[in-house]
C-alpha cells in the first residue's frame, strides 16, 4: 500500500487480535479508514467492514480493499493492468503540475500517469473496478515518488526510486469476508458514526496540526481528476486552504472526538492515538471513561522516516537536532456496561499485554 504517515501497519495484530476476543464481533466500522490497512486486515480475517474517510483518495483506497471482492473484479484488473502498462505516455496535467512545476516524479512517470488516468477516465468503468484501477495507479505512482513519504515538499535531489518506470500492478484485492459484504463511505466522521452501526467501531482520527489532505494532496487530485488551481512550491490544491478538520486544532480536537464517540453505533470502541498528539493519555481516558469501561493497550515504535532523518532549511542545510525517535501509540478499549460479551475478553488481553507487542 502507498506510503503514509500515522499508518498502523504495526498495530494491525493487535486490532485483530482485540476483536477476535469479541465472540460476537462480526461487523467493523473503521470511521477514519485512510489507506484503509485495517479495513484490509479485518475483512482477511473475516469480519464485514464499514470504512469511512472524508477524503476522495480514502474512499477508493477502501471502496479497492474493503469493498470489491476478488471473485468480481480480479480477472478484468489483471487485463487491464496489462493493457494500461502499454500505454505510452502523454504529458498533461500531472506532469506540468507534478513533475515541472515541483519534481515529486521524473516526467517520464508523470507522462504515464497522465496517460493511464486519462484512459481510466475514459472507459467509465463501474465503481468497484475503477476503484481498483485507480488505486493500482496510485500504488505505482507512489513506488517512483522522490518524497520522504509526504507531499508537503519532495527531495533536493532525486530518489534512486524515481529513475524506475512505472508499472502497474494488480492490488491485492480479497475475497469476499465470511460475514458479508464490505462497505465504503465518504462522510464527515460524526454522520458517519450516526449511520453505519457494527459491533465494533474502530477510531484512528488525526492527532495533530498536520493535514491528511495537504500531506497526500496528489492522491486526492489523482482519484478526483478534477485538474485544480495550486499554490506553493508542493502545489498543494487550493481547497486544502479551506477544507479544515476540527481534528487538526488543539482547541477542538477534544469536543470533536467526544461527538464521534457519543454518535458511535458500536457496543466496544476501539481508539488508537499518539502520544504526540493534541489529547493526552490522561484526557482520552477521562473522555472516553464518560462512554464506558476503558482498557489500555501501550505500543512502542520508531517514528516516521522523516522525522529520523532531520531538520533542515530550505537550502537543504540541517538547522536542528530531532528530539526523539521512538513514539508511543496507544490502543484505548472502551465498552459500554460489558456489551458484546466481550469485557471480560479484553481484561484478559490487557494482562496478557507484555505477550502482544
Amino acid at each position: 500500500m502507498i506510503k503514509y504517515i500515522g499508518s498502523k501497519r504495526t498495530l494491525i495484530p493487535q486490532i485483530v487480535r482485540v476483536v477476535r476476543a469479541l465472540p460476537a464481533a462480526r461487523c467493523v466500522v473503521d470511521l477514519f479508514s485512510g489507506t484503509c490497512r485495517v479495513g484490509h486486515a479485518l475483512k482477511a480475517s473475516g469480519y464485514r467492514v464499514l470504512a469511512n474517510d472524508h477524503n476522495a483518495y480514502a474512499e477508493i483506497l477502501a471502496r479497492c480493499y474493503v469493498q470489491a471482492d476478488r471473485e468480481e473484479v480480479h480477472g478484468d484488473a489483471t487485463r487491464l493492468v496489462k493493457e494500461f502498462n502499454r500505454l505510452k505516455g502523454s504529458p498533461g496535467y500531472f506532469t506540468e503540475t507534478f513533475c515541472v512545476k515541483s519534481r515529486f516524479f521524473q516526467p517520464k512517470n508523470g507522462e504515464r500517469v497522465d496517460a493511464i488516468r486519462e484512459e481510466i477516465a475514459r472507459k467509465a468503468f463501474e465503481p468497484e473496478l475503477e476503484a481498483v484501477m485507480l488505486v493500482s495507479l496510485m500504488e505505482a505512482a507512489d513506488r517512483v515518488d522522490s518524497t520522504t513519504g509526504l507531499q508537503m515538499a519532495y527531495l533536493k535531489d532525486w530518489a534512486p526510486r524515481s529513475h524506475k518506470d512505472l508499472e502497474l500492478r494488480v492490488p491485492n484485492v480479497l475475497r469476499r469476508a465470511k460475514f458479508g459484504k464490505g462497505e465504503a463511505y465518504r462522510l464527515d466522521a460524526v454522520e458517519a458514526a450516526s449511520r453505519l452501526e457494527g459491533d465494533v467501531a474502530y477510531l484512528d482520527p488525526p492527532y495533530n496540526q498536520h493535514s491528511y489532505l495537504s500531506n497526500y494532496h496528489i492522491w486526492e487530485t489523482l482519484v478526483l481528476w478534477d485538474k485544480p488551481e495550486v499554490y506553493g512550491v508542493a502545489c498543494k490544491r487550493v481547497d486544502c486552504r479551506a477544507r479544515k478538520s476540527q481534528f487538526n486544532q488543539r482547541a477542538d480536537i477534544e469536543s470533536a472526538l467526544r461527538s464521534v464517540v457519543e454518535a458511535v453505533k458500536a457496543p466496544v470502541l476501539m481508539v488508537s492515538f499518539n502520544n504526540e498528539g493534541f489529547v493526552s493519555r490522561e484526557a482520552m481516558e477521562r473522555l472516553l471513561g464518560e462512554a464506558g469501561q476503558v482498557i489500555v493497550l501501550e505500543n512502542d515504535y520508531k517514528r516516521y522516516v522523516g522525522a529520523q532523518i532531520g531538520i533542515y532549511n530550505p537550502r537543504g542545510e540541517k538547522v536542528g537536532k530531532v528530539s526523539h525517535l521512538r513514539n508511543k501509540e496507544y490502543l484505548y478499549l472502551v465498552t459500554r456496561d460489558g456489551s458484546a460479551g466481550g469485557l471480560d475478553g479484553l481484561a484478559q488481553l490487557a494482562a496478557r499485554q507484555v505477550h502482544l507487542f
